[in-house]
C-alpha cells in the first residue's frame, strides 16, 4: 500500500452540500446509471439518509450512502474512484457505514448488487452478507438482475473482523 493510503492519510466524514459536484462526477465515472445532482441533494435532506465520504489531502476518493429505518440499514450507493480500487477502500467505507448504522440503531443491513459485479459480491460476502433474493431486471440500463444481500447481525460481523 502506498503512502497515501495509510490509515492516518485519509478520513471519513459526513457528506456535505459542498461535496455534491464531486460526488456527481464520481457517480458518472463509476456507474452506468449515475445519480444526478438533484437526487443527491434530495438525499442530504432525507432524514433517513446518511452519506459518508472518504477524503485524502488531494480530495474525495470514495463515498457511500445508506438509509436507516427502525433497526435496518439499507446501502444505497458505494463508489470508489477507479484509480483507487483494489486497496481495501471499499471495505473500509463499508465498515464505517456498518459502525455508523449500529450507532444509529440498525442491527442488520441490506443492499442490492449486480449479479455480474463479482468484485463487489466478494467484498460483501467477506463482510458477512448473504444472498436472500433476486430482483429480476432491476437495473434499467442493462436489464440485469440484482441480488438482494443481507447481513443480519452487523455487530457480530464487526466484532469478528476486529478479532
Amino acid at each position: 500500500m502506498d503512502e497515501a493510503f495509510k490509515p492516518e492519510a485519509y478520513k471519513f466524514r459526513s457528506m456535505s452540500a459542498e461535496d455534491i459536484p464531486f460526488v456527481v462526477q464520481m457517480e458518472q465515472v463509476c456507474f452506468t446509471s449515475p445519480w444526478s445532482e438533484r437526487m443527491l441533494r434530495a438525499e442530504l435532506k432525507n432524514r433517513f439518509a446518511h452519506y459518508l465520504v472518504l477524503e485524502t489531502e488531494t480530495g474525495l476518493i470514495a463515498y457511500a450512502g445508506m438509509w436507516i429505518m427502525f433497526n435496518e440499514a439499507h446501502i444505497t450507493n458505494v463508489a470508489v474512484m477507479p484509480q483507487y480500487r483494489r486497496r481495501g477502500l471499499g471495505r473500509s467505507i463499508m465498515l464505517e457505514c456498518m459502525k455508523k448504522a449500529l450507532v444509529l440503531g440498525a442491527t442488520q443491513m441490506s443492499l442490492e448488487v449486480r449479479v455480474s459485479n463479482q468484485a463487489a459480491r466478494n467484498l460483501y460476502s467477506n463482510l458477512g452478507f448473504t444472498s436472500e433474493g433476486r430482483r429480476k431486471r432491476y437495473y434499467e440500463d442493462t436489464g440485469e438482475d440484482a441480488l438482494i444481500l443481507w447481513n443480519r447481525d452487523v455487530l457480530a460481523t464487526i466484532e469478528e473482523l476486529r478479532a
